[in-house]
């Protein structure tokens, strides 16, 4: 893994100090359309910021850039204060300890619950041969308090398959969580759960956030709201408006340009 390369002391390195993630001036285009517009965005760390906006407005390209999925034609992209996440590939930004949980849950479901938290465990890539190996305890231990964390302690040795689609969810969650990450970014948690798994949904992050920084990209906002933490509203590749989800949705232009459609 290349040294993560440090942004100087003037300029965005300044601002961004203090901060878990910086975003200044960044703008993405494909074939002539600006993904992201100048867009930027300070997140402290220990906070939880939800994302909303209407579809196509930067919201996947954001997380594409901050992952290195996606080089920005230009602006400041910076993790902890410093370091300068443009120079970076994407193993060496999740080493840094980015998560990043996609929509669609991805488990192994023919491995159980427990063995999926197994080979996700942080340390030397583990492989499928790992799991003939025995744990020490301090594994089983932190196995087992991911389980209490992602509420599937009675599921441990059910196949990750037959779990409902929101306990994939949360065990994807518990995944993430095993490589130990300091910002964690979930795109649409709750979507396709049921009431009562989103209403779970909501207090397990919030338990989450205790510890990390989180982003959260949704579109339900009974979700949004129960989450109870600064929202960013993104429209055309810019911030239009950021605050609490009341702030947000009483002003006018996120009302024409997103609520109210």
């Amino acid at each position: 893994m290349p040294e993560p390369a440090l942004a100087t002391n003037h300029g965005p390195a300044a601002l961004a100090a203090g901060s878990i993630l910086y975003l200044d001036g960044v703008s993405v285009s494909f074939d002539g359309f600006k993904a992201l517009n100048t867009l930027s965005l300070v997140i402290a760390p220990g906070e939880m910021r939800t994302i909303i906006g209407p579809n196509g407005a930067g919201k996947t390209t954001m997380m594409d850039v901050i992952t290195g999925k996606t080089r920005p034609d230009e602006g400041a992209v910076l993790f902890d204060g410093s370091v300068d996440l443009t120079k970076l590939d994407e193993a060496a930004i999740a080493n840094l300890g980015i998560g990043r949980k996609f929509q669609k849950p991805t488990v192994f479901e023919n491995l159980t619950v427990f063995e999926n938290l197994e080979l996700a465990l942080k340390g030397p890539r583990r492989t499928f041969a790992v799991l003939l190996a025995s744990l020490t305890g301090a594994q089983r231990d932190r196995i087992d308090a991911l389980l209490a964390t992602i509420r599937l302690t009675e599921r441990a040795q059910a196949l990750a398959g037959a779990l409902s689609h929101g306990q994939k969810q949360w065990l994807e969650i518990g995944m993430l969580l095993a490589q130990e990450p300091r910002f964690l970014m979930l795109d649409e948690p709750v979507a396709g759960m049921t009431d009562a798994e989103t209403e779970q949904t909501a207090d397990l992050l919030r338990e989450i956030a205790r510890d990390r920084s989180v982003l959260v990209v949704e579109h339900d906002m009974e979700f949004v709201r129960a989450l109870g933490c600064k929202v960013t509203v993104l429209h055309e590749g810019s911030v239009l408006a950021e605050g609490s989800l009341a702030t947000v949705q009483a002003n006018e232009r996120v009302i024409e340009v997103y609520l109210g459609r």
